[in-house]
């Protein structure tokens, strides 16, 4: 932001974005708690078509079932604390 052309072509792509080809993409990241992932389709317009997001925390919930297989219900919530589930990222 040394000069108005840079300020500009900022303030441009801030308010307009900026325009993807047309495609699907998935990226993942490594996060504290398992793997982050974002799945992308653009139509080809400035904001994208459809955005899901794969957090580690709702993989967690796919093998909660796995881990209480035998155990009592008064076991499922140190069960549940063992692994951090955080339950806003789950319902995404």
């Amino acid at each position: 932001m040394r000069d108005m052309e840079s300020l500009i072509h900022h303030f441009i792509i801030f308010t307009q974005g900026f325009k993807p080809p047309k495609g699907e993409t998935y990226c993942a990241t490594e996060a504290p708690k398992g793997e982050l992932g974002f799945f992308i389709i653009s139509d080809g317009s400035p904001r994208p078509y459809r955005l899901k997001i794969r957090s580690p925390s709702f993989i967690h919930m796919g093998a909660f079932d796995h881990m209480a297989r035998g155990y009592l219900i008064s076991d499922i919530i140190t069960i549940f604390g063992t692994y951090d589930v955080v339950m806003g990222e789950c319902d995404r």
